[in-house]
């Protein structure tokens, strides 16, 4: 796995009040990944950016919701997002804390 891989399969925090709770209680982190990312590359990915050791990554596929604008339905984009618990004793620092 190269280093351009890892960097892209980060596409950013997903900061919700679900994300906030699960944070504080359990020492995990919500992040949004690229669609066709695995664990290993998650986990490679958030120990190299943020220097912290992985202890799980849980991944989900979130479906696009349907909207209608005037007569017209379409779907949102289907993605992806990792639940990511580190070790004990470790925190990532993110820009909306």
């Amino acid at each position: 796995m190269n280093d351009v891989r890892i960097m892209k399969v980060l596409l950013g925090p997903h900061v919700t009040e679900k994300a906030a709770i699960i944070g504080e209680s359990s020492n995990q982190y919500v992040f949004r990944v690229v669609k066709d990312a695995t664990k290993p590359e998650v986990k490679l990915a958030v120990e190299k950016l943020f220097e912290v050791e992985v202890e799980t990554v849980r991944v989900t596929n979130v479906k696009g919701k349907t909207k209608r604008s005037g007569n017209r339905i379409g779907r949102r984009v289907d993605w992806k997002k990792a639940y990511v618990r580190v070790k004990a004793g470790q925190t990532i620092e993110l820009a909306g804390e």
